[in-house]
């Protein structure tokens, strides 16, 4: 049974420009920078049958590319941190992809996705990582940007069962219409 989500590749530049920010945090497992990308819409463990439904839905999407820049890191998890993310400034266009890969997900009848979407990169997973650590991280490494990338198409990507993190295999790409 694959795992599957579908997301968004990060050109090797950007990843280039995020894992030098790797380092300088205990209890943290960095990413490594190959399985870099940007989640749309996770779907999980599927059987081989909605698996091929997925991808069918997904071949039915018709948007325009889009540009897209990161703007800044942070930590998910509150007083638990869990994760080092950097996170994607404002971008109507990817928000509306998303959630047409979450109307076409309901539509083969899997779950409606719980949580807001909130468009990041992951840098790191934690363990055990203390959030005056973290803190003492994000204040670190100051303002990030990256120069604005070009989004012209979208992933199915599967991975195998672990803890996280990759690696991730790309299944099917989706071309976007250029603009």
């Amino acid at each position: 049974m694959p795992r599957l989500f579908t997301g968004v590749e990060i050109p090797s530049d950007i990843g280039q420009a995020l894992s030098m920010l790797r380092g300088g945090l205990p209890g943290a497992r960095w990413i490594t920078p190959e399985n870099y990308h940007l989640t749309l819409r996770f779907i999980g463990d599927v059987d081989d049958m909605i698996a091929q439904e997925v991808s069918l839905m997904l071949g039915r999407v018709r948007r325009t590319a889009f540009d897209l820049h990161l703007e800044g890191l942070t930590s998910f998890g509150g007083r638990r941190p869990r994760a080092v993310v950097a996170t994607v400034a404002p971008a109507p266009a990817l928000l509306e992809l998303q959630a047409e890969h979450e109307r076409l997900m309901q539509r083969i009848g899997l779950v409606p996705e719980g949580r807001k979407y909130l468009p990041h990169v992951t840098l790191a997973r934690l363990r055990d990582a203390s959030s005056l650590d973290v803190a003492d991280y994000l204040s670190g490494r100051g303002y990030f940007r990256t120069a604005p990338f070009r989004i012209s198409s979208f992933v199915l990507f599967s991975a195998r069962e672990s803890v996280g993190g990759g690696p991730y295999v790309v299944e099917a790409g989706y071309p976007l219409t250029p603009d």
